[in-house]
């Protein structure tokens, strides 16, 4: 609202300016003459001026509005047909009434293919309604556009931003759903690790519940989430299983869209780790170069079979639908399959926090 307000303002200053210079000039110009005259030439240039203000206001404010964008063109025409002959009548009549006699010895004769100065000036008037009255409709439909276009980025961004909210409130129960199982087994082998893994389970609820509505947190703020979430996993792997995590990032004021990694790091616990066989699952975290972000994730894989439903495979493709909003076409997403190895990287730009 108060956007529009302060659009409404600067468009009458514009227009005020534009008058007011419109109608000023030729005293700057002839005030300095011997025989000006401040009254007369105030009547005789508001006898131009008023014209092109009424064309130009009543299309401005009436004729475009209600006719023109309801696509009523030939009514449109034909009142300013009308209109504009009205008042170059008008105003030719009043300027023949109020012009000085010529000398009685004096006569014009107009030369070869020339109009008579009556019409030529009547023809004059008309063209010049005729200009205000299309730069009149220019200037409307022109901020016509520009209100519709703002209309419809700001509706574009409403939808965005509902989308995110739908994305991250999938996201929610998705990592709880995850969270949980590995705790669920736990309960059978070691109730304290199972025990403590409630309890750092809920200080990792509280970051994705509370601490992460907005597009971007705190680099700092999102890497401790990632190391507590490996810690919390860390807890429940046998002596078999290979666990390596690497942040290497000085920075940590930058900002980044919170809950991206981690999407990866589940994946690769969920599909890296066998109960029975030797597994590894590496992590590095690092920065590129002062603008990019790198999690690049190496890790045994073991596909789970089809009646393994955890996670209902949502993961990955909530990653990629955020990424499209949040980084459109400055992230990499890789992931691939190497022989017994997976390999899931993800490069995202870091963002300043003094401009969000």
């Amino acid at each position: 609202m108060k956007q529009t307000q302060n659009s409404n303002i600067l468009q009458l200053l514009i227009h005020i300016t534009a008058w007011g210079l419109f109608f000023g000039f030729p005293f700057l110009i002839f005030w300095k003459y011997p025989n000006f005259n401040i009254m007369d030439s105030v009547l005789h240039h508001s006898a131009t001026v008023l014209p092109l203000m009424t064309v130009f206001y009543l299309n401005y404010f009436v004729l475009t509005e209600k006719f023109l964008f309801h696509r009523k063109t030939s009514k449109f025409l034909l009142y300013n047909f009308l209109l504009i002959l009205t008042i170059s009548l008008i105003v030719h009549f009043w300027q023949v009434s109020n012009m000085p006699p010529m000398p009685h010895n004096t006569k014009f004769h107009p030369g070869p293919g020339m109009l008579p100065s009556g019409i030529s000036f009547l023809l004059w008037d008309i063209i010049s309604l005729l200009i205000a009255a299309a730069l009149s409709v220019t200037i409307k439909m022109t901020g016509k556009w520009y209100r519709t276009e703002a209309e419809r980025q700001e509706e574009q961004n409403e939808r965005t931003e509902a989308e995110l909210k739908n994305l991250r409130q999938q996201l929610n129960p998705h990592f709880l759903f995850n969270t949980l199982n590995n705790i669920y087994a736990q309960i059978a082998i070691s109730p304290e690790k199972a025990q403590n893994s409630m309890l750092e389970l809920s200080k990792l609820l509280r970051y994705v519940l509370y601490e992460n509505n907005g597009n971007f947190v705190p680099l700092g703020r999102e890497l401790n989430f990632i190391s507590n979430y490996v810690e919390l996993m860390r807890i429940r792997l046998n002596p078999d299983v290979d666990m390596t995590i690497d942040i290497d990032i000085p920075e940590k004021e930058k900002k980044v869209a919170p809950l991206l990694f981690i999407t990866l790091i589940e994946n690769a616990f969920k599909h890296g780790i066998s109960p029975i066989q030797h597994s590894f699952i590496d992590i590095d975290i690092h920065r590129n170069n002062d603008k990019q972000l790198n999690c690049k994730i190496i890790n045994s894989y073991f596909p789970k079979n089809e009646s393994d439903q955890s996670g209902s495979g949502i993961g990955l493709e909530n990653l990629r639908r955020r990424l499209e909003i949040l980084y459109p076409h400055q992230h990499i997403l890789r992931t691939e399959k190497v022989g017994d190895t997976f390999v899931a990287e993800l490069i995202i730009p870091l963002k300043n926090a003094d401009l969000l």
